[in-house]
């Protein structure tokens, strides 16, 4: 089993786990809350989804479930997609109607985007491989590379909110390290929509959020261990370093030359 299914994997579960503890979904990665502050079964719905996260991420876990568990993830996580979809009405009304506003929540949804995008990967790949249609593989490639050119976007226009989660002591200074990051997320999404050195990029872009997982996300754990975004702001980190590994995969599983029978001469 390739590793990222694995860390795809236990992060959903995690993330269940956390919900189940909280009896709430972590309102920073799963704002279902965008859409009014008085649900109606707000917590059944919660315990039900954490449920599923726990089901369908230990589902993975074996091959004989994993279709299962990743149409399970495909089917939540692209429900999870609608949560902050109202945050493009509400966001610019508080906060004004700036570019950068509309980048963030954009940058929202993609956060949900990219995990159903490698739920719907892994699904798509295990289940029928031979299926795939160029088209299909070009849109895959469009939807998951969009996502972390707007968290790139997202990271170089709002500056003055990245500052100040990373470590004073990191040489450089802050302010280097979130334009670096930044212009990273770009340009690995621009190396997965063109297929230039995109392996590479999708790789490389989840070990870098698996060093925001040691560096940035990490440390509001040990200081506010009761704070549930602290702790679902890692466990989402993670879900999508799994992502960006699934997707790694798929891409360099279609590099790889079709096998053809070879012909025989005498």
């Amino acid at each position: 089993m390739r590793i990222g299914i694995a860390v795809f994997s236990v992060a959903s579960i995690a993330s269940g786990i956390l919900d189940l503890i909280w009896g709430e979904l972590e309102p920073a990665h799963q704002p279902l809350q965008a859409w009014g502050n008085h649900i109606f079964g707000i917590t059944i719905i919660a315990y039900v989804i954490a449920v599923w996260l726990v089901v369908g991420g230990a589902a993975l876990l074996w091959q004989k479930t994993l279709r299962f568990g990743a149409a399970a993830l495909t089917i939540l996580y692209g429900i999870f997609v609608l949560f902050p979809l109202p945050r493009f009405v509400t966001a610019p009304h508080f906060l004004g109607y700036r570019p950068a506003v509309y980048i963030g929540v954009t940058g929202n949804i993609c956060e949900q985007v990219i995990l159903f995008v490698a739920a719907a990967v892994a699904w798509g790949w295990f289940a029928a491989r031979g299926s795939r249609t160029r088209k299909q593989a070009s849109a895959v490639r469009w939807i998951f590379g969009l996502c972390p050119v707007f968290f790139g976007l997202g990271n170089l226009t709002a500056i003055q909110t990245v500052v100040p989660m990373i470590p004073k002591w990191m040489p450089f200074g802050p302010t280097f390290w979130a334009v670096l990051t930044g212009i990273a997320f770009v340009m690995a999404g621009l190396a997965i929509i063109s297929g230039v050195l995109d392996v590479l990029g999708a790789r490389l872009l989840g070990t870098m959020l698996l060093v925001f997982s040691a560096l940035v996300l990490t440390p509001p754990i040990l200081t506010s261990p009761r704070d549930h975004v602290s702790w679902g702001a890692n466990t989402f980190n993670l879900t999508v370093v799994g992502a960006a590994w699934i997707m790694a995969d798929w891409l360099g599983d279609r590099k790889q030359p079709a096998r053809s029978p070879q012909r025989t001469t005498q």
